[in-house]
């Protein structure tokens, strides 16, 4: 079994894949659309699972492009699948 993962070593994968799917989409985001990005890249370096569910609705609800551009980038959608895995 592989050792736990360091807090700052998640926070950094979490930046990174934030910050590929910002350079593929950067352009798109509205301000309202940067801010709800910025919440749900914040819970999920924080691992805080009911806070990365209630940010994922909100872009799914008002940003519907910005949601499937989430869900779709292989590093962030990899990175929500292993929170959800890890029951967060």
């Amino acid at each position: 079994m592989a050792p736990p993962e360091k807090p700052d070593e998640h926070g950094k994968r979490v930046a990174a894949s934030f910050e590929a799917l910002h350079a593929s989409i950067g352009e798109k985001l509205d301000p309202a659309a940067r801010a709800a990005m910025e919440k749900l890249r914040d819970a999920a370096a924080q691992k805080d699972g009911a806070a990365v569910r209630k940010q994922l609705t909100e872009v799914r609800n008002r940003h519907g492009w910005l949601y499937r551009e989430l869900v779709a980038h292989p590093r962030v959608a990899a990175l929500l699948d292993e929170l959800a895995l890890l029951g967060l």
